[in-house]
Order: C-alpha cells, then structure tokens, then sequence
C-alpha cells in the first residue's frame, strides 16, 4: 500500500440518521408481521427516569416529532404513536454489516459512531465510474434496501461529516471547503451541546462566524479539542481514519454481470483469483500465510472464509484444496442466496519465500509433508485445534509442556530441547496428564507413604507395586502458585494398571494458606502410564 497526501486522499462519509427506525421496519417487513402503513413510529430510549424519542420515521417528523422529545409529549401530540424499544446493541450489529457490503467499494472502511460510516475511495472511484457515480450506486444500493442515508465527499472525514449532516450528496473539490462549509450552523461540527450552546450564546451561528475569529480565542474558550475539529471541517489539515480491518497484503477480486450460484462456478472463481494472486505475489517473491475469500450476496450479504497456513504457500493448487477443504467442513454451508456478484481473495499476511538447495535425501521433504497435513487438518477444524507442545523450564509438571498452534510452531516443536532419560528405565512421568487432577478415595494406606489400597470413578484398586515420593513444591514467588506441597507416587495394581498419584500438602507440617489450618491431604489421579 502506498501513502497518499493529504491534499489527494478523498473520503467519503455516510450518515443512516433513521437507522434504529429503518432497522425495526425492515425486519418487520421480513416477518409476518408488517409495519403499521401510515402511523407514525418512533423508537424510544431510556435517559434517567423518561422516555426520550431515539429516532423517528418522515411520518412521525411531519407530525413535528422530533429526536431528544419526551414520550408523554409526543403522545400527547400524535395519540396514534407506533412506538419501539430501542436495541442499540442490534442497531451496531446493522451498522457493522452495512459496513461489510461497503468492503465491496473499498477495503477502507471505518465505523462512525452512532449511525454514519467513512470510506476512503481515494484512487478508486474511477472504477465506478467517478465520484458522483460512486455515491449515487452507494445511496441507492442502501435506499433500495430501506434505509434513509446521506453522504458527501471531501478531503477528509471531518469535513465529509460535516456536510452530510446537512447536505446530501454534496462532493467537495479540493481547496473549496471552507466555502462550503461556513454557511453551516455550528451544531453540524458535532462538538457536543454545551459547545454548540456556548457558541450560540456569544453570537456564532455558524462555522463562517466561529471561523472568523482567531484561533487562539476559540482555543482558550471551548479547548484545542473544538480548535482541530474547526480547522479540519475547512480543510485544513487532514484527519485520518481508522479503519475496521487492516488492509491486506495483496487483493484480487472478480465481479460478476450475472449474480453466480453453482459450486462448480464458484470453485473455478476461486481457482482463478488464485492463480492470479499467486502471480502477484510471485512478482515480489512473496508467499501467503492467511488467505480470506469474501463472497458478497446480491441482497447485501457477506459471508468470509479465512485459512492460515504453517508455510508461505506458492502455488495454486494448494490454496484451490486448502479453501475446498475449508468449504467442505463448514458447519454453516455456504449459502449464495440469489447468487454472488462480487468473489474477493485476499492474502492478509504474506513472507518472503526463502529458496532453499534440497539434496536427494528423501527425509528433507518429510516436514513439507507434514506442515502440508496440518493445513489440510487445520483447515477442517481450525488452527487452534492442531497443537504441538513445547518444553517449559518448571518443575510443575501441568506447566512443563505448553500446547501452541502447529502451524506456527512446527519448527520450533521440531528442535525442542525434551529432557532426556534413560533407554533402559520406564518413565518418570506420563505421557498422559489430566487436564485436572481427579480426587481419588484412599481405603488403605501405608503410613507417610502411597495408599495400599484407593477407590478412583467408582472402581476398587489394589496396589501391588509403588514407587515414591516425587516431592514437588509450588512455585511459591507467583501469585497464582501458593499451593501446598506434592509427593508423587507411581502405582501399579494388581490387573498391571499404572497410575501417577500425588498427595496434596504434608500431614500437619504444612499449614493451608486458605484455611490458615494444618493440612489434611487428599489424593489425586494425575496422569496414566502407557
């Protein structure tokens, strides 16, 4: 991605000033039920003990309805009132979405809170055919599907903001937007009520009036906060925008004059962006570690699939069976509707591919192979799922191996340092460990040492053989480690079962740090022997 001056980048800033309204009504419109034709509706927030008008739709306001307007007044105004509980939680959840059908205009998009949206379409409107046509497929695509919206276009999200809130479809060309926007009152700044307020009380209306003062004034009056915002609503200066996802690596994409449905199409999509996203990362000696494929619904709908894998992947072939894998362990299938009319893939994260001499040993390939069956797995089940462990420096004996993702720990499992023992002697320690130790019964018991006899999931056992103690302390310098001392036994019964048991703190010589009492041990079962 290259940067781009503050005097060339172009955003474009979308208000839904009805989207809690135009929410309820199109899932009303999506039930059986349907929205009461020529009522007027509102939804209603809760603000201390009242009621307060949230939003409303063009009925309500034509009755003089108006947003901040308690309940009791409105109803008092318009008996018929359809009114609604406000969902702010879903209305986010509706605004994130919308956020999503953007990503098919640019992959520069950032949330506005409450209801607006800013797009940076810097050096790609022209593939809609400009600017202008660019925001009218925008505002209609959106109208179409029941919301009431407005944008504008500027040199920076402050000062597209400003304007849409007043202005629809007003596109700002450089170096004019102090003349646009000074005819507007104060209030489109957004800078809050007492500021707003504050204004108006010393006489400035709008941001031409606060504009002509100097800046130092406004400063020591209303803070540097209000200062930035004014001075980057004239166009002075740039403000940035955060976007929601961090633009990938590499993007290719393939649009459709016809929306596409059948799996055979969609795979030999998918085959082709491929092979040209491998082409252009090739061109930089590059290879992908995370792939995402975003399929984009002809009602608005967005479904991604994303894939990671251990090694930078090169060739088509292999990200062709990775997303196959992928697509058919979904649990959710993917659903194309009436069908997609934009397939994206992108590689989010790509390396360099480092050329390596190989010799004729057959062994060398063996890791490919099997970073190669942890992607295949990986992509069934997901990466978090396919571990391998890696040694600890503790002598705690659940901290000793930690489990990390296979795909980006293979290497380093493969070169782990394990303590070594002796051929000829069994373990120490099992391989098997309990995710939590089980508590065990002890019947019988060798005085200070192993049960002779102990009941574990409802089953007697016998010991025949035992060998022990393994004392372990806590690690006592952790906040999380003041636990009492073990003594490890390893048991055999009389049916040759082998067991690992530990006994929980020493008889009454080990006082319990929660009880502040002498110890009483239990036993547990905390690993099984092959």
């Amino acid at each position: 991605m290259t940067s781009v001056s503050a005097s060339r980048r172009r955003i474009l800033s979308l208000w839904l000033p009805r989207l809690p309204i135009d929410r309820i009504k199109r899932k009303l419109s999506s039930t059986s039920a349907t929205p009461d034709d020529g009522k007027p509706n509102v939804v209603v927030i809760k603000d201390g003990n009242a009621l307060l008008i949230h939003s409303l739709d063009d009925v309500a306001a034509r009755y003089g309805l108006s947003h901040g307007l308690p309940l009791a007044n409105a109803r008092a105004i318009c008996p018929d009132l359809v009114v609604h509980e406000a969902d702010t939680a879903a209305d986010a959840k509706t605004l994130e979405d919308i956020a999503d059908w953007c990503d098919r205009f640019t992959p520069l998009v950032a949330l506005d809170p409450p209801h607006g949206l800013a797009l940076d379409i810097t050096g790609c409107a022209h593939l809609f055919g400009g600017e202008a046509m660019l925001m009218k497929l925008l505002c209609d695509a959106l109208t179409a599907r029941g919301f009431t919206v407005s944008a504008a276009i500027a040199s920076n999200a402050i000062c597209a903001r400003t304007l849409n809130r007043h202005v629809h479809g007003r596109i700002v060309p450089d170096g004019e937007e102090a003349a646009l926007v000074s005819p507007l009152p104060v209030a489109a700044l957004g800078a809050g009520e007492a500021i707003t307020l504050g204004l108006r009380r010393a006489g400035l209306k709008t941001i031409g009036d606060v504009a002509s003062r100097g800046r130092h004034e406004i400063s020591a009056r209303f803070g540097s906060a209000f200062t930035r915002i004014l001075a980057q609503a004239l166009g002075e200066g740039d403000a940035p925008i955060s976007p929601r996802k961090t633009p990938p690596d590499y993007i290719v994409e393939k649009r459709f004059a016809e929306p596409v449905a059948t799996d055979t199409v969609i795979a030999a999509s998918l085959s082709s962006l491929a092979a040209m996203l491998v082409a252009a990362m090739a061109q930089q000696g590059k290879g992908a570690r995370r792939l995402e494929a975003y399929f984009f619904r002809t009602d608005g709908v967005v479904r991604m699939i994303a894939i990671d894998t251990g090694q930078p992947v090169t060739e088509t072939r292999v990200i062709d069976r990775l997303f196959r894998e992928r697509l058919d362990a979904l649990s959710d299938p993917l659903d194309p509707g009436f069908g997609f009319d934009l397939i994206r893939l992108c590689a989010s994260r790509s390396e360099i591919v480092v050329q390596e001499q190989r010799d004729l040993d057959a062994h060398v390939h063996d890791n490919d192979e099997l970073a190669a069956l942890i992607d295949r797995i990986a992509a069934r089940i997901g990466g978090k799922r396919v571990v391998v462990h890696l040694p600890e420096d503790t002598h705690i004996p659940e901290r000793a191996a930690l489990p990390m993702p296979a795909q980006q720990h293979l290497a380093a499992a493969l070169h782990a340092d394990w303590p070594a023992r002796v051929e000829s002697e069994p373990p120490l320690r099992p391989l098997r460990l309990f995710d939590r130790p089980e508590e065990i019964q002890v019947v019988a018991q060798v005085p200070d040492g192993p049960p002779a006899r102990f009941v574990w999931r409802r089953a007697a056992h016998a010991v025949v053989r035992a060998e022990g103690p393994e004392r372990i302390a806590m690690e006592w310098w952790r906040p999380e480690g003041q636990g009492l001392t073990r003594d490890y036994f390893r048991i055999e019964d009389e049916h040759g079962l082998r067991f690992w048991l530990y006994r929980d703190g020493l008889y009454d010589r080990e006082i319990d740090p929660k009880t502040g009492k002498p110890v009483q041990p239990a036993w547990y079962m905390h690993g099984l022997f092959a």
